[in-house]
């Protein structure tokens, strides 16, 4: 007891230097961070969204791209900006993708920032601890993309709220997000509580009542770390009420936080006459979602061979399941290769078909002749499919 209260005041001493010096070291970087963007001079009001794929064809990139338009419709005075990991495109490529996939034109031109690290994002990057590793990689590459271009405003539109402290207390921005779907949530507590089977559970942690413990205060410690970084965003939005509802719990924002619903295009579906005649010889089932692993493709393709094996030989109509989707990154690329031998080993590769990055014309097109709509995201935050 002696031993423990004579190393009481050093331990307290020394946690309190510790203390001071990381605050001289932030005071610091935040002034010399403000001197950078005092040595750019007059500019516009620089509004900048950070989105590390923004040239990926899912629902969060047309969020962005109706955003950024609706931006420069609006505000004149407005420059806005991406950063991006995108540097295989040029920016003009990212901006005709835009319009190829979502059939959306910019009004003005958009300034892009192109990063380099944002392999510390990829979640190949991390096997264990991948929620932590990925948070903790994107202020690693939120840093590097503070440092290429200081906004005035920073919305992170993908999220990676791990971003918001930095931008708010080093780079002196007002900050907003818009929450596709939460990081962590109740639901994924849940999982691994009652050591459920889940593409974000392995077996070998449910089989393992002391893994699961551990997993379950790894999940409570970093559902705490994203209450305490999203608390930082002065305006949050989030895509329906069910994101609404584990924001609240989770960042306890609810003066700040509303359901802004993703931008559909309605007008371009109406165009689809309904009575149009469909063919006869074939039906089509499409599925419309990125290749991520939470879409669990896995299942549609066994509920589809399962269907065919139980389909009477030779009965019309002839059935076909139509994937289309966006692949962000090698990863999504090997997912896609996967399914596909998937779909040989079920002896359906001549009945599945894969359309990858498809223009927004082609997209309408099969969605004109499909009959069924397939999607089978387990706790779909949306539904935007």
């Amino acid at each position: 007891f002696r031993l423990l209260c004579s190393l009481l005041i050093p331990a307290l001493f020394l946690s309190g230097l510790l203390c001071v010096c990381l605050l001289v070291l932030l005071g610091g970087l935040r002034l010399w961070v403000q001197q950078r963007k005092k040595q750019e001079g007059k500019r516009p009001l620089l509004v900048a969204f950070f989105h590390p794929y923004c040239n990926a064809g899912g629902g969060g990139e047309r969020v962005l791209w109706c955003a950024i338009r609706t931006l420069q419709k609006k505000y004149r005075n407005v420059t806005c900006v991406v950063y991006t990991g995108d540097r295989e495109a040029t920016g003009e490529e990212i901006v005709e993708g835009a319009f190829r996939r979502f059939n959306i034109k910019l009004t003005h031109p958009v300034k892009f920032v192109f990063l380099e690290k944002r392999y510390l994002v990829e979640a190949s990057l991390y096997p264990h601890f991948t929620l932590l590793g990925q948070s903790l990689g994107s202020v690693f590459l939120g840093w590097e993309a503070l440092l290429k271009c200081v906004p005035d405003v920073y919305i992170d539109s993908m999220g990676y709220a791990f971003t918001l402290p930095l931008f708010k207390y080093l780079g002196g921005c007002r900050t907003g997000c818009y929450v596709h779907y939460p990081t962590i949530s109740t639901e994924m507590l849940s999982v691994v509580r009652n050591q459920d089977t889940r593409f974000n559970n392995t077996a070998f942690i449910t089989k393992n009542p002391l893994f699961s413990k551990f997993k379950l205060v790894y999940y409570y410690f970093f559902a705490f770390l994203y209450g305490l970084v999203g608390s930082c965003s002065d305006v949050v939005m989030v895509n329906s009420s069910w994101t609404l509802n584990h924001i609240l719990s989770l960042w306890r924002a609810g003066a700040y936080t509303s359901v802004v619903y993703p931008p559909c295009d309605v007008q371009t579906f109406l165009d689809i006459p309904l009575e149009e005649e469909k063919s006869t010889t074939e039906c089509s089932i499409v599925s419309i979602s990125q290749f991520r692993p939470e879409k669990d493709h896995p299942l549609q393709i066994r509920a589809f061979a399962k269907l065919l094996k139980e389909k009477r030989l030779g009965q019309q109509p002839a059935l076909k399941l139509i994937l289309i989707g966006g692949c962000r990154n090698q990863q999504d690329e090997e997912r896609v290769h996967n399914l596909k031998l998937l779909c040989e080993e079920l002896g359906v590769s001549d009945e599945v078909m894969f359309r990858i990055n498809i223009p927004f014309e082609e997209l309408k097109r099969h969605l004109a002749k499909a009959t069924i709509g397939l999607h089978t995201m387990w706790n779909e935050h949306f539904g935007i499919g």
